[in-house]
């Protein structure tokens, strides 16, 4: 099993990045409950004040990209529960961005797709994705399911009461892929 936590960063300068808020705590827990079960489980983790064996820690998109995709062939199941950048800075300042620079405009390109990309080598294996979205949560969710070509999708409401985010307890959707295609 292939799990994946936490979220990526990339640099602006040396000194600020772009990440979010992902702690890594759900794809941690969904680790150690699979390796608790028996299963042989590698993670992926971007950064993440978490501990768990078998980690390949990275730290951008690009690396979490390289990771996954070099370890998914050896998964029956892959559960991508990181929230990587979708967008990172096209080029990062070589040295701290002053404040007097007022008028600063950044200039963002997208980022690697993980979850398109597994989806789209799937070879029989079960591909879950999760979603942390703000609105129109099971609308955006049936979407990503099809689009991503996923298994199963678990939609998280990104802001509210019902957070995703710095909370040990979580509110979710879960949607199967059959639900998806069915005309009901």
């Amino acid at each position: 099993m292939l799990v994946t936590a936490g979220p990526t960063v990339e640099d602006i300068d040396p000194v600020r990045y772009l990440s979010n808020r992902s702690s890594g705590k759900m794809g941690y827990a969904i680790a150690e409950a699979a390796r608790s079960r028996g299963a042989k489980v590698v993670l992926v983790s971007g950064p993440a004040d978490l501990q768990f064996p078998d980690t390949i820690r990275v730290r951008t998109t690009a690396e979490m990209h390289r990771a996954v995709m070099e370890n998914a062939a050896d998964a029956d199941v892959v559960i991508k529960a990181a929230a990587p950048l979708d967008f990172r800075p096209k080029s990062a300042a070589p040295q701290k961005i002053k404040k007097k620079s007022a008028d600063l405009v950044l200039d963002l390109e997208p980022t690697e797709d993980i979850l398109k990309d597994l989806g789209k080598h799937k070879n029989g294996r079960i591909l879950v994705g999760f979603a942390a979205e703000t609105e129109n949560h099971l609308q955006h969710g049936l979407e990503k399911l099809k689009a991503k070509n996923l298994d199963l999708i678990v939609v998280n409401p990104a802001s509210g009461p019902d957070s995703a985010f710095d909370s040990d307890m979580n509110h979710a959707i879960v949607i199967k892929s059959w639900i998806a295609w069915c005309n009901c």
